[in-house]
């Protein structure tokens, strides 16, 4: 069974850089390292992507993204809590003010209904 080649992310960003820079074409690139052409490309989009980035500078990128996220959360939480109030407050208003509306019984004579000739 073959067993697979591990990279270092040192070397990824080293082969990319080499192929961006231009100094070596791509088949140079690949007959050198011994690396096929699916692999160079795929490098090279992880490397646009910043997947190659240091750890430490990834993980705190990570956390800092993590604490806008829970400060938005937070935000939002207060906005449906305040939309909610507003909302059990005009719905108490309308009650209020329906009540105060003249009702059937309150008129001075009721409607026997039908036309008159």
């Amino acid at each position: 069974m073959k067993k697979y080649r591990r990279y270092s992310s040192e070397f990824k960003r080293r082969v990319v850089e080499e192929l961006l820079s231009g100094i070596s074409t791509p088949a140079q690139i690949m007959r050198c390292h011994e690396i096929s052409s699916g692999l160079l490309y795929h490098w090279k989009k992880q490397h646009f992507s910043n997947l190659f980035a240091d750890a430490p500078n990834r993980n705190a990128a990570l956390e800092e993204r993590i604490c806008q996220l829970e400060q938005l959360a937070g935000k939002l939480a207060l906005e449906n809590e305040f939309l909610k109030k507003a909302i059990q407050k005009s719905l108490a208003q309308e009650r209020n003010n329906d009540s105060s509306l003249p009702t059937t019984a309150t008129c001075s004579r009721p409607s026997k209904g039908g036309a008159k000739c």
